[in-house]
Order: C-alpha cells, then sequence, then structure tokens
C-alpha cells in the first residue's frame, strides 16, 4: 500500500532542491514535504495547490501563517469545522472537525508553480489519501490544479469534468467534488472570489456530506 504521505521524499528533483536552498535560507523552516492535516476519517477532504514558501513550507501545517489560510480557516471555523478561526503555527491549539486539508503538491515549488510532471509524480499520495479515506463524500478542490489533480488521482477524464468555480460533479455512488478558486491573495483581493463566495461552496460541502453545523458553538 502506498503511503500518503514520505517526509523525506525526493522524487521532484527541482522540488527537492529548491527545499534544500530553503532550508539553507531560512534553518528555521520546516522546509520539507508538508503532510495533510485534520481528522482521520473527514467527511470532507479539501485539496489546495501546494504548500506557500513562507506559510506551509515554514509551519509544517497546510495554509498555517499563510495569506490564503486567513480565509479558509475564518470560514471553516464560523461553519464549525475548525475550532478557531486562525492558524499562525503547527502547535497552535487550532483542530479541525469533520475535516481534513492536503495538497496536490507537498512541496513548495518555485514561485509557487509545480511542474506538469511534478504534480504527476506527487499524484501517488494524494490517490492513496483518497483511497484510504472511506469516510469522505465531498472533496473540495481548491483551483484547477487541485481539481485536476483530484481527477487524476481517481483516474478520471478531465473533459468529462470540467473546472468552475462552485461547480459540482458526481465522482462514484458516495463522493462528489465541489470546485472553488483557490483562496490566494491575488483571488481575494481582485475580488475574483470573496468571502461570500468561498463561505457558499464551503457551506454547499457541509450540505452534501450531511454536516448541519451553522457555527463554531
Amino acid at each position: 500500500m502506498t503511503e500518503i504521505y514520505d517526509a523525506d521524499c525526493t522524487r521532484c528533483p527541482r522540488l527537492a532542491a529548491f527545499l534544500a536552498e530553503t532550508h539553507r535560507r531560512y534553518p528555521e523552516y520546516w522546509s520539507r514535504p508538508v503532510a495533510p492535516f485534520g481528522v482521520k476519517n473527514p467527511r470532507i477532504l479539501i485539496v489546495g495547490l501546494a504548500p506557500g514558501l513562507h506559510g506551509a513550507n515554514r509551519t509544517g501545517r497546510p495554509f498555517t501563517g499563510d495569506f490564503a489560510g486567513i480565509l479558509l480557516y475564518e470560514t471553516l471555523h464560523e461553519l464549525g469545522l475548525a475550532t478557531a478561526a486562525t492558524s499562525v503555527s503547527a502547535d497552535d491549539p487550532l483542530r479541525l472537525r469533520h475535516a481534513r486539508i492536503s495538497n496536490a503538491v507537498k512541496c513548495v515549488p518555485p514561485q509557487n508553480k509545480p511542474l506538469p510532471d511534478e504534480i504527476r509524480r506527487c499524484n501517488r499520495y494524494l490517490q492513496a489519501e483518497l483511497e484510504q479515506l472511506k469516510s469522505t463524500r465531498v472533496v473540495v478542490a481548491l483551483g484547477r490544479i487541485a481539481h485536476e489533480a483530484t481527477l487524476m488521482a481517481l483516474d478520471l477524464k478531465r473533459s468529462a469534468f470540467p473546472f468552475g468555480h462552485g461547480a459540482e460533479h458526481r465522482l462514484d455512488d458516495r463522493r462528489t467534488l465541489i470546485d472553488s478558486y483557490h483562496c490566494s491573495r491575488y483571488n481575494t483581493q481582485t475580488r475574483r472570489l470573496t468571502a461570500a463566495m468561498f463561505r457558499q461552496v464551503i457551506g454547499r460541502a457541509c450540505t452534501l456530506a450531511k454536516l448541519h453545523m451553522r457555527s463554531s458553538a
């Protein structure tokens, strides 16, 4: 059985070299592949792009200490899927409820742009994760790369599942894929993605996962 995470993975030479360079420049950073974060048996799996250089690559937790994590964790907390609205370090008390966060690519890529071959190489881990998470009912893809990586992991044709913000795709008899624009600084500052738009997607994921959680209380 393929593991869902390997902290010592160097399958992608360019990414491994960039991690080594990052470690030299920022010795206090995590600078290794970043593991998924959340509950072991989630109803909702959120798939992002890759660790941010000064976010998850620094902290070792997806979307933690990163601008993109601001909207994500605020929304999860508002809907009762997280115990706090902010996540600044891997040892802070924030925990997820019924949810898990993973990435299409586990290592930080230069300029936040993984190459197609790197996405394919890393896809084995997402594939293994999706195979093992029998409780998952909804996969939320944050951006096109996460969307396509999810389809690749499930051996589904991209042409049959076009990406679009708010689009819903029935993957099989138990799982649905929901797309969202990525909650990046660029998308939120340009208003391509608003807090209301993002909340609607995550709220819909809760509905499809049969989670009726309106608040963090």
